[in-house]
C-alpha cells in the first residue's frame, strides 16, 4: 500500500489495549504507542479481541464490509469470527476488534482454561487475516508478548508468501517474560501450520511435550525489543531470562531496550481528569490539598502532615509484596505513617494488606481491585510511592509518580533502575530513593531513608522538583520504535 513519504503502515497486535481493556502495563503500551504513530501521520492501526467488557456501540463501533462471521479452523476447532472497527478513545487511530464470542465473551481477559492458546492463536490469526481482506500492506507487523508471538511465525510461512504482508517485517516487544504461552505438543494442529512447516517449530521443545508460543517469536521476529534497557540486558541471564536466555543471547544483536513512555495526557496533574484540583511544581498547594480530600475519603485519621504512602499494584510475587510482610509492620510502629494500597492477584497478599488494615486502623487503607481513578487519587495524594520489586521490566507508577511529585522507593532492577536515580543529599541529584537486595531489611532501610528525606523540608523540596522535571513522553520513545521500523522495512 502507498503512505505518504517518509510514513509507514504498521500493524499492531495486542491482547490488551487502554483504555478499551487493561489488566496491566501492555495495555497502556499498546493504546499509547498506536496513539502517537497515528498522530505522527503513520497508517497504524491496533487490533485487538473484542471481550465482553468493551461495549461496541458505546465505541460507535462498525462492522467491516466482508469480514463478517468469517471462518476459521485451527486443529479439530471451527471458528467464526467478524470484525468491527471504531476509533481509539482520544486519539481517532483506527481500532479493529476481534469478534469472537466463544473465545472472548468471558468474565475475564485472561483465563487458566485449557483453551487459552487456542484464544489468541485465534486471534492472530484473525487479524493477519483480516489485513489480507483490508487489503493492508503493513510494513510493519508489532506483535506484543506470548498472546501474538506466533505472528513471525505466520508471517514467513501462510501469511508472508502472497500480497499484502509479503514484505512485512515483524517486531516482537516483550513486557513480561515471566508469561510464555506455553502448551501441550500434543495440540499443534491448534497452530494451523501447514505439514511442510512444521519443521520450523522449535524441535528440542516439542520432543519435551511442550510448545512455548514466546520462545517462536524470540526466534523468527525480524526485531526484538523489551520496555527497558536494564531489562533487556537482565533476560539474556539464567537470573532474569526464565529459561529463554540463551535463544535471547543467540539473538542479542535484533534485541533493543526501549524504556516505556508515559502518556502525559492522561497522566500529568496539571490536567489530570480524575481529579477536583490541579498542580504543578510552582503551585503544590493543590497536591496538599489532594491528599487532604483523599485522607477524608479514604478514612485515614492521620494528620496531613505525617507522610502518606501509597501502593498501586497487581499482587504477585514479581511485585515483591513478601518484602513487605515485615518491613510495613514495623515502619508504622516505630514511626508516623500512613498507607493507601490498591491491587488485586494472589489471595495471601490481599490477605495480607487487608491484616494491616486491620491491625493500623485509620492509618492505613486496602481496597482490592482496580480503580482507575483511585489510581490517580493515590498517585497525587501519596508522599512516597513503593515498588520493592523482585523484577520489573519497565513499571509505569514510578514514572507517574515522579510527575506527580510522590517520592518513588524502588529496587534497583529493570526498568526502575532506568527511571529513577537514588538521590544523594550532599549534590542535592537524584529522583527517588533506590535499593539493592531483595530483602525485608533493605527495604525497611529504603522506607526509613525516604521517611528521613521527607522530615527535612529542603532536602524535600529539591527531590521532588527533581522528579517533575522529568520527561519521559511517549513522543521520545515513539522515535525508538520507528527508528527501528524503518531499519526493517528501508523506509
Amino acid at each position: 500500500m502507498s503512505t505518504p513519504s517518509g510514513k509507514l503502515a504498521v500493524c499492531l497486535l495486542a491482547s490488551e489495549a487502554a483504555p478499551l481493556s487493561k489488566t496491566g502495563g501492555l495495555a497502556d503500551v499498546a493504546g499509547a504507542l498506536t496513539k502517537y504513530l497515528h498522530a505522527d501521520g503513520h497508517d497504524a492501526r491496533l487490533f485487538t479481541p473484542l471481550y465482553s467488557s468493551i461495549d461496541p456501540a458505546a465505541l460507535a463501533a462498525r462492522p467491516v464490509a466482508g469480514l463478517s462471521g468469517v471462518p476459521l479452523a485451527l486443529g479439530a476447532h471451527r471458528y467464526l469470527f467478524s470484525v468491527l472497527e471504531a476509533p481509539l478513545p482520544g486519539s481517532g487511530a483506527p481500532v479493529y476488534l476481534i469478534d469472537c464470542p466463544a473465545l472472548y465473551a468471558r468474565a475475564s481477559l485472561y483465563t487458566i482454561e485449557p483453551d487459552e492458546h487456542l484464544r489468541f492463536i485465534a486471534f492472530t490469526r484473525a487479524a493477519l487475516i483480516a489485513c489480507r481482506e483490508l487489503r493492508f500492506g503493513a510494513q510493519i507487523v508489532h506483535c506484543n508478548d506470548w498472546h501474538t508471538a506466533f505472528a513471525p511465525l505466520f508471517l514467513r510461512t501462510e501469511y508472508g508468501r502472497e500480497e499484502p504482508l509479503a514484505a512485512a517485517r515483524a517486531v516482537l516487544t516483550i513486557h513480561n517474560i515471566g508469561y510464555q504461552g506455553i502448551f501441550p505438543a500434543a495440540d499443534v494442529a491448534d497452530l494451523g501450520l501447514a505439514a511442510g512447516d512444521l519443521h520450523l517449530l522449535h524441535q528440542e521443545d516439542l520432543k519435551a511435550g511442550r510448545i512455548n508460543a514466546l520462545r517462536h517469536g524470540i526466534l523468527y521476529a525480524d526485531a526484538l525489543t523489551t520496555v527497558s534497557p536494564t531489562y533487556a540486558r537482565e533476560i539474556c541471564t539464567a537470573e532474569y531470562g526464565m529459561g529463554l536466555e540463551d535463544d535471547l543471547r543467540a539473538r542479542a544483536a535484533a534485541l533493543t531496550g526501549i524504556l516505556n513512555g508515559v502518556d502525559y495526557d492522561e497522566w500529568d496533574p496539571r490536567r489530570d481528569r480524575f481529579l477536583p484540583v490541579h498542580y504543578d511544581p510552582q503551585h503544590l498547594g493543590g497536591k496538599a490539598e489532594l491528599k487532604r480530600q483523599f485522607l477524608a475519603r479514604a478514612q485515614l485519621r492521620t494528620a496531613p502532615e505525617v507522610p502518606l504512602a501509597g501502593i498501586v499494584s497487581r499482587l504477585a510475587a514479581q511485585k515483591g509484596i513478601e518484602l513487605m510482610f515485615d518491613a510495613l509492620p514495623k515502619v508504622l510502629e516505630a514511626r508516623p505513617l500512613a498507607l493507601a494500597a490498591l491491587g488485586s492477584g494472589e489471595a495471601k497478599y490481599e490477605r495480607f494488606f487487608a491484616e494491616l488494615a486491620h491491625s493500623f486502623p485509620g492509618r492505613v487503607m486496602f481496597e482490592a481491585g482496580y480503580d482507575e481513578a483511585q489510581s490517580h487519587w493515590i498517585e497525587a495524594a501519596s508522599d512516597l510511592f513503593l515498588m520493592p520489586s523482585r523484577y520489573e521490566p519497565c513499571g509505569l507508577n514510578q514514572m507517574y509518580s515522579l510527575r506527580y511529585g510522590t517520592i518513588p522507593v524502588v529496587r534497583r532492577t529493570g526498568g526502575l533502575a532506568d527511571s529513577v536515580q537514588r538521590y544523594d543529599a550532599a549534590s542535592g541529584s537524584g529522583t527517588g530513593v533506590v535499593f539493592n537486595d531483595f530483602d525485608a531489611p533493605a527495604l525497611e532501610w529504603a522506607l526509613n531513608t525516604a521517611l528521613d528525606l521527607y522530615a527535612q523540608p529542603l532536602q524535600r523540596a529539591r527531590l521532588i522538583a527533581n522528579g517533575m522535571s522529568q520527561d519521559f513522553s511517549w513522543q521520545r520513545r515513539t522515535g525508538e520504535y520507528l527508528e527501528i521500523y524503518r531499519r526493517l522495512s528501508g523506509g
